[in-house]
């Protein structure tokens, strides 16, 4: 029962499919040189069943006969399997048989059964004439290396007289037997090795060990039939029984070997289908840079917790069939589609250009276009997908399955249906993961390099007077230098580091306060927190704790909340800020109009101030939109009683301009950039304040 699969492409046609004459491997020439030696070597095998034996030996033995036609019904009713390349395999009882005519009546008649029974297997895997005669050959060579080794023996095999004989006997057919497995897994893999250019490491691998024991089962199996035979006829039919035994093995190995590559829900490709899929596709681990690109596509379904919630996890799973199904029609028979888990699905896919790889995206995103109906209800199907190209973005398959990912929720993060990975958009490649683990040790115990904050004077417009300041982070890596805060934030704005930072800054800006009051300083001064600190009280506690401390009064000390912070979960959020503000803390909203801010949100927020985002300050001087923003942003900010800030002032013209707006403090480098805190007081002398 060994396994023929379908070799590689030109020469394996599906199960129902015709290859078209030999255009394919005469493509190939290495094919055509190694099917050339092949048929030359059988052809020796023949030659040497009719000069060393007897090639008629068993054509007077009705047991011959029997063991020959069973050979050929055993292969007629062989079952299918499907192999992991996805091509069609069939496994062969009739080794058993064709083995122990070899062990019985010589080369010649084993050759000739098992031509019969290669000649039945090519009619139904519609092998074409030149692959069935390469597989013919190879089963002939691979017996004519067995009957060597059954030479060096004696010549009267399976005639035990003594205890000597006997194990002389087991040593020639178990020898035979592992010559025989050996020569036909050295031809497969030379197959691989000259039709798909891998290298000889990975061609050379072993078979899988469910399927090397199936073999050796077999052939081992053949010397117990060649006795029975030699005994009586009446006995052969009997090893169908440990024959049927064997298949089933085969058929639950092989169905185990397919569900571990396949998803039971929706019969695509599981992860580890996927791996496979990758690794076929760029099979060269020494130089993955010279392998055919291919395109890694992960879908992730939008909303389908809510079909999950309001129908059913039941319901949830026939959706995620449906997708699947549409999923398998839209990619091509190249590519593979899998399920990940949950309403994750990926798609591999050779293609060689980003374009390509777009193109079957939008292939994709068509496909689940139309509803799908279930119980009744058309329920919407959308998603967002992510690419990476390989080698491009990678060339393992972690590394790109991780890009796809990367690009995947971002798409998901912007609304967008697709998009495709890029370096610049992925904050948590290695590098950025070291940076993120120096600061978290700067940050605990001083080192690497050192974190410190800035401060950058707030201006009344009007009258030039310093109003305040705001605390701004730097960190100075040893090696790698200044790191900008826009950066440090962005790793660390969804982790624990998160936290760290505001614990650092509500420490430092406290004492700073308290040193700038001991000189007489009372200007106020902003920093900044993240979401993850409005979700909970520690910030109140730690704030208050510390100005208890150093005996700062709260109206020093103004916390700046981001108005993207404003679509997160407000009641939560609005808790947090309104015990700040009742601690005497004042409420700043940073980045005007670059969130999604509502009038609610302003209403029902105890704010101060609002900060009109520097990309509208900056634009105010030449863009009329930006203008417009701006003055209509003050209208409102005056109307409910707010002071305005306006970041990112670098001119005259420009402070004219808000000033004009009505626009009240400034902040820029008109005025000054950030500076450290014990440098805060000298330049306060040099410049009007309210000091």
């Amino acid at each position: 029962m060994f396994r023929v699969d379908a070799a590689p492409a030109p020469w394996s046609p599906r199960v129902g499919e015709v290859v078209q004459g030999s255009a394919g491997w005469r493509a190939q020439p290495m094919l055509v040189v190694y099917s050339a030696v092949v048929m030359l070597l059988a052809a020796l095998g023949l030659v040497l069943a009719f000069t060393n034996g007897n090639p008629s030996a068993g054509t007077a033995h009705p047991e011959c006969w029997l063991l020959a036609g069973l050979a050929v019904l055993a292969d007629a009713r062989a079952f299918i399997a499907t192999g992991r390349g996805g091509r069609p395999v069939i496994v062969c009882p009739s080794l058993c048989f064709s083995f122990a005519i070899l062990l019985h009546w010589g080369l010649g008649p084993a050759i000739a059964v098992q031509l019969a029974a290669a000649a039945v297997v090519a009619w139904r895997m519609r092998y074409p004439p030149f692959r069935a005669a390469l597989m013919a050959s190879q089963f002939a060579v691979a017996s004519t290396a067995a009957y060597g080794v059954l030479s060096l023996g004696s010549g009267e095999l399976l005639q035990t007289i003594n205890a000597s004989d006997a194990l002389r006997d087991v040593v020639s057919v178990v020898g035979a037997a592992a010559v025989w497995l050996i020569t036909y897994q050295l031809l497969r893999s030379i197959a691989g090795l000259v039709s798909r250019g891998r290298p000889s490491y990975q061609v050379l691998r072993p078979a899988p060990t469910y399927e090397l024991l199936f073999i050796a089962a077999l052939l081992l199996l053949a010397p117990v039939l060649a006795v029975t035979a030699w005994m009586s006829a009446a006995f052969v039919p009997l090893v169908f029984v440990p024959l049927y035994a064997v298949e089933r093995m085969a058929r639950l190995a092989a169905e185990r070997d397919r569900l571990a590559r396949r998803d039971p829900l929706t019969d695509l490709s599981n992860r580890t289908g996927l791996r496979a899929a990758f690794s076929r596709l760029r099979p060269t681990e020494d130089d993955p840079a010279h392998d055919p690109p291919l395109a890694m596509l992960l879908l992730d379904l939008n909303r389908f917790k809510y079909v999950n919630d309001a129908l059913g996890h039941e319901v949830g799973d026939r959706l995620l069939v449906a997708v699947g199904q549409r999923l398998r029609a839209a990619v091509p028979e190249t590519a593979t589609a899998a399920r990940l888990g949950g309403d994750e699905f990926a798609v591999v896919a050779p293609v060689t250009t980003e374009t390509e790889a777009r193109r079957l995206a939008e292939a994709i995103t068509d496909a689940m276009a139309t509803p799908v109906l279930l119980d009744g209800l058309q329920v919407d199907i959308t998603g967002s997908i992510g690419i990476a190209l390989a080698p491009r973005d990678g060339e393992d398959f972690p590394t790109v399955m991780r890009h796809a990912d990367v690009a995947m929720y971002l798409a998901k993060q912007r609304g967008w249906p697709v998009q495709v990975y890029r370096a610049e958009d992925d904050h948590n490649n290695p590098e950025r993961l070291a940076l993120l683990s120096d600061f978290r040790r700067a940050l605990e115990s001083g080192g690497p390099g050192e974190v410190t904050l800035h401060y950058q004077p707030q201006v009344d417009i009007a009258t030039d007077r310093v109003v305040g300041f705001e605390a701004l982070l730097r960190w100075e890596h040893p090696t790698l230098g200044s790191i900008p805060p826009s950066e440090l934030l962005r790793i660390a704005e969804h982790t624990p580091v998160m936290r760290m930072i505001t614990q650092r800054v509500i420490d430092d800006v406290v004492a700073q306060q308290a040193t700038w009051l001991a000189a007489g300083v009372t200007l106020r001064t902003s920093l900044n927190v993240s979401i993850r600190d409005l979700h909970g009280d520690e910030i109140v506690k730690q704030l208050t704790a510390r100005l208890a401390e150093y005996g700062v009064p709260a109206s020093l000390i103004q916390v700046e909340v981001t108005e993207s912070a404003l679509t997160a979960d407000l009641a939560q959020l609005r808790a947090t800020i309104q015990r700040l503000a009742a601690a005497g803390v004042a409420i700043s909203l940073d980045d005007f109009g670059t969130g999604y801010s509502s009038l609610q949100h302003l209403r029902r927020l105890p704010l101060g101030e609002i900060k009109i985002d520097r990309s509208f300050v900056a634009g105010i001087a030449h863009n009329a939109d930006d203008a417009v923003i701006v003055r209509s942003t003050v209208d409102l900010a005056r109307a409910l009683g707010l002071r305005v800030v306006a970041e990112g002032v670098e001119n005259r013209y420009t402070a004219r301009l808000l000033s004009e707006a009505g626009c009240d403090v400034g902040q820029g480098y008109l005025y000054a950039p950030a500076m450290p805190g014990d440098a805060v007081l000298a330049w306060l002398g040099r410049h009007p304040s309210n000091a």
